[in-house]
C-alpha cells in the first residue's frame, strides 16, 4: 500500500501519494509550490543556521553553557524523570482548573536567573507550550530575562501556587 497524505490545496481533503504535495485535480500547482520550497531552502541554508547559533543561541559563554545542557543526556533523562513524575500532566492550567497534556519541561526559576538550579527536579515542572509561553512572557517581566533584558533582581519563587499569573 503506497504512502499518502492530504493535498495542499486550500480546502481539498484529497490524498495524494507521496512524494507529491497536491492531488490528480490540483497537481498544476505542484511546480510553483516546489519552487517556493527549494528558495526557501537556498535562503537558510547553513550559514542562516550558523548565524543564528552564533547570534543566538551561543551568544555568550552562559547561554552557549545551557544550550551545551539541553542538548546532553543528563538533560534527556531528567526530563523523562520529570514528565513521568508530573504524568505528563501540565501542571500551570492544572493551577486553573483545566486539565492539559504537557509535552514541555520548565524550569520554575529560569536557568538564566539560577544556573545553580538548571538541574534540580524540584526546580522542574511539565506544561503545555501555549502555558510555556504564558510563563515566559511573565518571566521576562518579571526577572529580567531574555535577550536584550536586564535581571530585575527580583526575589525567587520557586513554588507554582504562589505565582501572581494566571494560565
Amino acid at each position: 500500500m503506497p504512502r499518502v497524505r492530504r493535498c495542499r490545496a486550500t480546502g481539498c481533503h484529497a490524498m495524494c501519494e507521496i512524494p507529491h504535495w497536491y492531488c490528480v485535480k490540483h497537481i498544476d500547482q505542484e511546480a510553483d509550490y516546489l519552487a517556493t520550497r527549494e528558495r526557501w531552502a537556498r535562503g537558510h541554508d547553513t550559514n542562516y543556521q550558523r548565524k543564528y547559533n552564533q547570534h543566538t543561541r551561543n551568544r555568550n559563554a552562559t547561554k552557549s553553557k545551557q544550550y551545551q545542557f539541553y542538548r546532553s543526556r543528563q538533560w534527556q533523562s531528567l526530563r523523562r524523570e520529570v514528565m513521568d513524575r508530573d504524568m505528563h500532566m501540565d501542571h500551570y492550567a492544572k493551577l486553573a482548573g483545566r486539565i492539559v497534556q504537557g509535552n514541555t519541561v520548565d524550569h520554575i526559576v529560569p536557568a538564566e536567573i539560577a544556573p545553580e538550579l538548571m538541574d534540580d527536579p524540584s526546580n522542574l515542572v511539565t506544561c503545555s507550550p501555549a502555558t510555556h509561553r504564558a510563563k515566559t512572557k511573565w518571566e521576562q517581566e518579571y526577572y529580567g530575562t531574555g535577550q536584550g533584558n536586564q535581571p530585575t533582581g527580583a526575589p525567587w519563587i520557586r513554588d507554582i501556587y504562589k505565582l501572581p499569573i494566571k494560565f
